[in-house]
């Protein structure tokens, strides 16, 4: 069921949801998340099993804003590397993950058993309400120190950035914190801290330059991880597919979608379409193609890379119910503000 946000005894009945073990949808500026206690291994092993998620690949934990998110971070985490404080003074509350060793005697199940947790601490001002409202319990009840929340869908597949698509994935018996429509709406920047600098594990809102200014050291990237002292540990959101929708993802530069489409467009428009037949192919591109045949959909990619991850996914959910096979897509251009939505769409075609 759909709560809406604003209302005090739905924060209220989903704290006590959490409490009682159980899982909610959780909105976040990112993306919706499907949350339990980042403690109780009983309601993390729900997460896994509903998203059918495998249990090995770890979640990220949320945690509240109160004096900046460090007391959550120095309960789950064994050690708070100085530039992995000044990437939290910077950033919390907002969309960058912090990998950083675990304390071993929490949060096992929600780290995928590893020895390195993943905390971010939520800007959302509905996630923060929820995670204030666990932190300080009614009497007699135990505070609840993080959320752990990765995406509200399925397994490798689109991930929510509105209530309803968190329906759509787990209906009724869910309850879901309406927040409105994330305002980012890709997911957290990843940032592991276990190996004495700042490694890139996974794009995000907040760039690398942002990442760099603030810590005072060059980033790493993935590329680099075999060269450097260490084993990169596992993160969310890192697999080669992910993001996927029904219909296949293609890649191509404007020229190269341009001519696919002069290719294709004869023999679609030789075909005789029935009036219930089904668009063949979508489009979503930055520039201006010409397209001859309703069997295409097309949408237009914004010019400006924010708006372009706030509606990614949104877009591609309502491409795929069109019941199209095929999603071609202009490949975003190759800077620094578009490499979040690059490797979504990358991860999306794979």
């Amino acid at each position: 069921m759909i709560l809406p946000a604003s209302a005090p005894e739905s924060i209220a009945l989903c704290a006590q949801s959490i409490r009682d073990g159980d899982l909610i949808g959780l909105p976040t500026e990112t993306v919706y998340g499907l949350a339990a206690n980042a403690e109780d291994d009983a309601a993390v092993g729900r997460i896994f099993t509903t998203k059918g998620r495998p249990a090995k690949h770890p979640l990220i934990v949320h945690v509240s804003a109160q004096d900046g998110g460090r007391s959550g971070a120095t309960h789950f985490a064994s050690e708070l590397p100085p530039f992995a404080q000044q990437l939290m003074a910077a950033f919390w509350p907002g969309p960058l993950t912090l990998i950083l060793p675990r304390r071993s005697d929490t949060a096992s199940a929600a780290a995928g058993g590893q020895e390195s947790v993943g905390l971010r601490c939520p800007a959302h001002p509905v996630a923060q309400a929820l995670l204030h409202a666990l932190r300080e319990p009614p009497e007699a009840q135990a505070p609840v120190w993080g959320l752990a929340a990765p995406s509200a869908n399925r397994f490798g597949r689109v991930s929510p950035t509105c209530a309803a698509h968190v329906y759509d994935e787990f209906g009724p018996d869910l309850p879901v914190l309406d927040g409105g429509a994330c305002t980012l709406g890709i997911e957290s920047t990843i940032i592991d801290c276990t190996r004495g600098q700042p490694v890139l594990l996974r794009p995000g809102s907040i760039t690398r330059a942002q990442i760099e200014q603030v810590c005072g050291t060059r980033l790493l990237s993935n590329e680099e991880l075999s060269t450097h002292a260490g084993r990169a540990p596992r993160a969310s959101g890192t697999l080669e597919s992910h993001y996927a929708p029904n219909a296949q993802v293609r890649l191509m530069d404007a020229r190269s979608l341009q001519a696919a489409l002069d290719m294709l467009t004869p023999a679609m428009a030789a075909k005789q379409a029935g009036a219930a037949d089904a668009p063949a192919i979508a489009v979503y591109a930055r520039s201006a193609l010409k397209i001859r045949t309703s069997q295409i959909v097309l949408r237009t990619m914004p010019e400006q890379a924010g708006q372009a991850a706030q509606e990614l996914f949104a877009t591609l959910r309502a491409l795929d119910a069109t019941g199209v096979k095929l999603i071609w897509v202009e490949t975003p251009p190759d800077t620094l503000e578009w490499e979040g939505v690059r490797d979504r769409l990358q991860r999306a075609a794979a």
